[in-house]
């Protein structure tokens, strides 16, 4: 897959493409949704290309905290887009001067760089200068050209929309399996394991720590069951995990961390590229009362994860 990195005018392409058109924070059912439908349409000498830009508008133009944070990061999104068939990538960064475009000028001066043959959105679609047109608009738009659009229904979730906005406040509350029924995947978070304090060495767990994951949601701070992805050149190795994530009250933290006690692992992964994936909540953070209280309850989750994941090792 191609990444076109836009901050104004796109490249000029003249392959027909199949065009979708959304944020894609979290490639989420509905995402997934509009790129199956693109599969469908797209011909036999067609591209697959997304439209999709790098930061939330309600929090580039309003500055509300709660769209700071992504479900997914740049690298991410990408490698997600090209599992799905996609093949060219406009990763547009979103600012208050694009946002000034005009929704004339967004597809007439914008979209008109690109040979489209077709564009995909979800209904709800706004664009251009104070988000004022929709989807009638991009059809009429489009229309001049010749472009085709299809708009599609929300994709619902037991009768519930599904939405970036959604999952982030089910990620926000701990509610893991709630979000992987909305992702279709497991919440997941990629970094770089650094260098920590060492201090669950010292107490019989060691973890790793999770750096260059400032970008993502927070989860509500606790201990969760997961699943570790060590990248490597060839084949990625997967642990069954303890993720604690939180500020560690009971060793005065002061900052919110990410840190994994891998089941049945010994070795160093210092400056590796691992993902994490949340798959279950097991309990809140707590502040206990000294480091042996603290070892006892390590002791337990280890005991009860190991009997949800049915591994028969003791500890």
């Amino acid at each position: 897959m191609k990444t076109i990195e836009v901050t104004d005018l796109p490249p000029v392409n003249d392959r027909s493409t199949v065009l979708v058109i959304g944020k894609f924070d979290g490639l989420h059912l509905g995402h997934q949704q509009l790129l199956q439908e693109a599969r469908a349409v797209c011909g036999k000498d067609e591209e697959i290309s997304v439209f999709g830009f790098s930061e939330h508008p309600l929090w580039i133009l309003k500055g509300d905290k709660d769209y700071q944070k992504t479900l997914s990061s740049f690298q991410d999104r990408r490698d997600l887009l090209e599992q799905a068939g996609v093949d060219r990538y406009y990763h547009v960064y979103f600012t208050k001067e694009y946002a000034q475009i005009t929704p004339e000028q967004f597809v007439l001066e914008h979209l008109g760089q690109l040979t489209i043959s077709h564009i995909i959105v979800g209904e709800g679609f706004k664009f251009g200068k104070g988000r004022n047109a929709g989807t009638d608009g991009l059809i009429e738009l489009a229309g001049r050209h010749g472009i085709q659009v299809t708009v599609l229904p929300h994709v619902t979730f037991n009768s519930e929309k599904v939405s970036s906005t959604k999952i982030r406040s089910l990620v926000a509350g701990g509610q893991m399996e709630a979000a992987q029924g909305l992702l279709g995947r497991p919440f997941e978070i990629t970094g770089i394991v650094e260098k920590g304090e060492a201090l669950g060495r010292q107490l019989g767990f060691p973890t790793l720590n999770l750096g260059e994951i400032d970008e993502y949601v927070q989860p509500s701070p606790g201990v969760y069951l997961g699943v570790v992805e060590v990248h490597h050149d060839r084949a990625n190795a997967h642990y069954y995990s303890l993720i604690s994530a939180g500020y560690r009250p009971t060793v005065s933290g002061k900052s919110f961390k990410v840190e994994a006690y891998l089941l049945d692992f010994s070795g160093d992964l210092y400056g590796k590229t691992v993902t994490v994936k949340y798959l279950r909540f097991m309990r809140g953070e707590e502040n206990f009362d000294g480091l042996d209280a603290l070892i006892d309850q390590m002791k337990q989750d280890e005991k009860d994860a190991r009997a949800i994941l049915g591994l028969d090792h003791t500890v």
